[in-house]
Formats: C-alpha cells, sequence, structure tokens
C-alpha cells in the first residue's frame, strides 16, 4: 500500500515538472512572426508597355521662324509671350531700296499705260481709216496703191498698240517683283499661336540659317491649342504597339493626374542614343485636352494598354515568387506553397487562372528569412 502512494506521488510529480516545462516553453518561445497579406479577388488586369525615358509635351505646330533674306531689323510687331494670329506680321527689315523700286515701277506703269492708251487710240482711227479708202477705192475715188498705204498704216498702229500693251504687263510684273522683295523682308506667322521666343532687337541683324549651320530662329512660334506627347518605348516593345491603342499620360507637374489617350503615330524607325539603348519614339494625343495649362516641354510618361480584362481573378504581382509560386495562408495560420498558373500580368497585379480561389490569402513580402512554407504566421494587414 505504502509503496502504490509513492509510485501515485511520483506520478503526480511528473506531471506537474511535465506542465510547468510546457507553459515556461509555452510563454517563453519567440511569438510567430506577423506578416502582410493580401487577399485575391476579382479585378481588371492590364498588359501595358512604358516608355523606357521621360517623355515631352510637344505642340502639334511649332515653327522656328526666320526671314527669308537677312537684314538688319527695324520694326518689332509682337512680344514673347504675346498670342497672334494667322498672317500677323512679326518683324520687319530694312528695305527702303525696294520701296523705291516699287515706287519706280509703278510710275513706270503709269506711263506705259498712257503711252499703250495713246497708241491704241491712233490704232483705232488708222483702222477707221482704212475702212474709208477701201470704201472709197471700191467706188473709183482712191487708187489701189492709197489703199493698201492705209493698210498697211493701220496693222503699223496696231502693233505699236500691242507693243506697248506687252511693256504694262512687263511694267506690273517688276511691281509684283518688288512686292515680292518687300515681302522676303516681312515675317508674318503662318498660323495662330503664341511667340515662345524672340532672337533680335531693332538695330540688330539677322539671317537665316545655312545649310548644315543651324542658327537660333528670329522667332519661335508655338500653337499651344493642340498638344501631344512623344516618349520612346525599347524596341522590343514596339511590335506590340498600334495607332489607335489606349494609353495613359502622366506629368511630373501634375501630380496624381492622369490623363486618357491615344496613339496617334508610331516613328518608322529605331533611335539609337546609346549603344545599349534602342527606342522607337511614339506620339500619343490627349483624348480631352487637359483643364490646366500645359506648357510644351514638360516631361512626361506613357503607358500604353495592350490588353485589357475584367472581372478577372487576380493576385499582386509582389507575391509571386521566381518559380511562380506563391505563400498562401492555410489551416491553423500556417503557410502553404501554392503554384499558379497565369495569364496577362504588369508591374501591379497579375491573372490567376488556376492554384488560387477568391478570399484566398498570400504573402507579400519575402523579407523576413525565417518565414516560410510551413512556417506559422501572425496576419498583419489584410490589404483588398
Amino acid at each position: 500500500m505504502l509503496k502504490s502512494k509513492s509510485w501515485l506521488r511520483l506520478v503526480i510529480i511528473i506531471l506537474v515538472i511535465a506542465a510547468l516545462a510546457y507553459a515556461g516553453w509555452r510563454f517563453t518561445r519567440p511569438p510567430p512572426p506577423e506578416v502582410e497579406l493580401a487577399t485575391i479577388a476579382r479585378g481588371t488586369v492590364e498588359s501595358t508597355v512604358v516608355n523606357t525615358r521621360a517623355g515631352t509635351v510637344k505642340a502639334c505646330r511649332r515653327a522656328r521662324l526666320a526671314p527669308v533674306a537677312g537684314g538688319q531689323i527695324v520694326k518689332l510687331w509682337v512680344k514673347e509671350g504675346e498670342r497672334v494670329k494667322a498672317g500677323q506680321p512679326l518683324l520687319e527689315l530694312w528695305n527702303r531700296d525696294l520701296a523705291a523700286q516699287r515706287e519706280l515701277a509703278t510710275r513706270q506703269l503709269a506711263t506705259s499705260e498712257e503711252r499703250r492708251r495713246e497708241a491704241c487710240i491712233m490704232a483705232t482711227n488708222a483702222r477707221r481709216d482704212a475702212d474709208r479708202t477701201q470704201q472709197l477705192a471700191a467706188k473709183g475715188f482712191i487708187s489701189p496703191q492709197g489703199t493698201e498705204d492705209a493698210r498697211a498704216n493701220a496693222r503699223a498702229r496696231q502693233a505699236n498698240c500691242n507693243a506697248l500693251a506687252a511693256d504694262v504687263k512687263r511694267a506690273q510684273a517688276q511691281i509684283r517683283v518688288a512686292l515680292a522683295g518687300i515681302d522676303r523682308t516681312t515675317l508674318a506667322a503662318p498660323f495662330a499661336g503664341i511667340v515662345a521666343k524672340i532672337t533680335g532687337e531693332i538695330g540688330e541683324f539677322t539671317t537665316p540659317s545655312p545649310p548644315g549651320i543651324p542658327t537660333p530662329p528670329a522667332v519661335d512660334l508655338i500653337d499651344d491649342s493642340c498638344l501631344y506627347v512623344s516618349a520612346p518605348m525599347d524596341e522590343v516593345d514596339a511590335p506590340r504597339l498600334k495607332p489607335g491603342q489606349v494609353a495613359r499620360i502622366t506629368l511630373d507637374a501634375l501630380s496624381g493626374k492622369v490623363f486618357n489617350g491615344h496613339i496617334r503615330r508610331i516613328a518608322p524607325y529605331v533611335t539609337e542614343v546609346e549603344k545599349q539603348a534602342r527606342t522607337v519614339d511614339v506620339e500619343v494625343d490627349f483624348d480631352t485636352p487637359p483643364e490646366a495649362a500645359l506648357l510644351v516641354g514638360y516631361s512626361a510618361d506613357v503607358e500604353a494598354v495592350i490588353e485589357h480584362r475584367d472581372n478577372v481573378l487576380r493576385v499582386p504581382t509582389q507575391a509571386i515568387r521566381q518559380d511562380g509560386s506563391v505563400l498562401a495562408l492555410g489551416r491553423d495560420d500556417t503557410l502553404e506553397t501554392r503554384h499558379l498558373k497565369t495569364g496577362l500580368t504588369n508591374w501591379a497585379f497579375t491573372e490567376v487562372l488556376s492554384g488560387l480561389h477568391a478570399g484566398d490569402r498570400v504573402l507579400l513580402s519575402f523579407d523576413q528569412e525565417d518565414v516560410k512554407a510551413g512556417v506559422k504566421v501572425t496576419p498583419k494587414t489584410v490589404q483588398p
């Protein structure tokens, strides 16, 4: 009997020690690591292409203007920042010599017209005399020789009238030449826009750019009523781009705003800016003009939408490991490996064809070394 009680006491002691050891282990062990999880749900997934370097906001029409002929600036009709209409004069060069030639040609025209008028009147009278002489010759009052002389005189007078009419046309042509020369000294706006920059002051000389030697334009004119974005895309992505595709435009100057657009043009050649960077320039139009005034030259980024799918099961792209699997939260908050079959993908989301279901939660970050399959974790944040 005494021996049985001793064994019972020993068993109780062992159980108490085991319970204390378990409690100590339970309360002293490190808690499960907290991890950030994302909940799998349905949404939109797009396949997109973005520019490799910053794009630029450009004007549909921009003219760097210079006079056809060189000369001294005598008049500046506009100022920088001023809006002008099509055909409005911008600047004028010294042209007194051409104005004098025009005046001389005008006076020569007046003289030629008076001489032509006189000669044509004489030709008309000579033709009438010839007609009367012919009538008198038919009645026998004048010899045939007199009739021939009258006809010859009428023809000569008419020829002189025609020659002086040609002189009038020549004088008119000289006036047009003088006017064309004057027009060459006046720089006019080819379209309505805003004057961006003027190079030169009154009294200074300006010349057009010689072939192969670029010089600053006299007037830089911008039509800012029509703007688009030109952005370089990697040559690898060029075959996937087509005119008319939907695109989104973002501007550094207008942070947080996204503008809808469409691809208007894809350059038919590859630009080699650097040896290892070959790009294709893509032009994108704004669907609606931005409410905020944009400046030509703003930096911009373009995201072209290649393919778009709505209401598909998707997972955050950052949750997918290099082998194409994810760590999903299983029973008892233990992580387990799931291998996925995916479809469309971009930097934000990837379409899930199989391997996950709506409502599953997956690990977003892999920064913690002790977080792996089979480890029990504590969900920290559940993101939609």
